[in-house]
């Protein structure tokens, strides 16, 4: 019975240790490069903007108000008759301000009131950069005497979205390749790879500046809209060998 019970003992043993699960450790690092890459696309212009302002002066309020009112609305007018459509023109601002007479302060009285300014701002967006010249003589021609902001962009950045990141991940890899090959390893495939962002750089407006209808001669404003540059930026961890 001893015997027996030795032998049940080994054999409980034995079977217990064959259960036991066997556990590995195969930790692996893997040596990595951060980089970061920018892409740059120019690409023509699709749509303009300008605004144009019509002032007027006079001794009250209600007349320099009036005489305002259907300059404006010539000016509209001609606008539309150019080709611009009502959604591409909107009111930006209207002001109204007194004229005052300062030059009797030194002798203790007050300023004197002697007529109001009253400035209508239209701004006018448009994605036929071509009829950019056209539109603004239209309007200056019309009653127009301030413009400014006049500016070209890309109305869908996406157009050069593709290219653009192409390119900021090439400038990656090549900086990850020139690191890499000064550390005398060699780059290896990308392990991760994101999109930091893509920038269009904003218009830069003509200055403002007053015209006279009356001297302008030309039959239409010479417009030129360029190229616009788009700009992606993309990081990239490289492995290393």
């Amino acid at each position: 019975m001893k015997r027996f019970l030795v032998f049940f003992a080994a054999c409980l043993a034995a079977t217990s240790a064959f259960a036991q699960p066997v556990t590995t450790s195969h930790e692996s690092t893997v040596d990595t490069i951060s980089v970061s890459g920018t892409g740059h696309v120019s690409l023509t212009p699709d749509r303009y903007t300008f605004s144009a302002t019509v002032q007027t002066m006079a001794p009250a309020v209600e007349e320099a108000v009036n005489d305002n009112n259907q300059k404006v609305a010539a000016v509209i007018a001609a606008l539309k008759a150019a080709g611009a459509k009502a959604e591409e023109i909107q009111t930006s601002n209207f002001s109204i301000y007194p004229q005052q007479d300062y030059s009797q302060q030194q002798q203790g009285k007050p300023p004197r009131v002697i007529g109001y300014q009253v400035a209508n701002s239209i701004n006018v967006t448009r994605k036929q950069v071509s009829d950019a010249g056209r539109l603004l003589q239209a309007a200056i021609s019309a009653g127009v005497n301030q413009t400014s902001g006049l500016s070209f962009s890309v109305s869908d950045p996406s157009r050069g979205r593709d290219e653009g990141l192409r390119a900021a991940f090439a400038e990656a890899r090549s900086k990850a390749s020139l690191f890499a090959t000064a550390a005398g390893r060699t780059l290896g495939p990308a392990i991760a790879i994101n999109e930091i962002g893509s920038m269009q750089p904003q218009p830069r407006p003509m200055m403002a500046r007053n015209v006279m209808a009356a001297q302008v001669v030309s039959a239409e404003v010479p417009v030129e809209s360029g190229t616009t540059e788009l700009t992606f930026t993309v990081s990239v961890v490289f492995a290393m060998k």
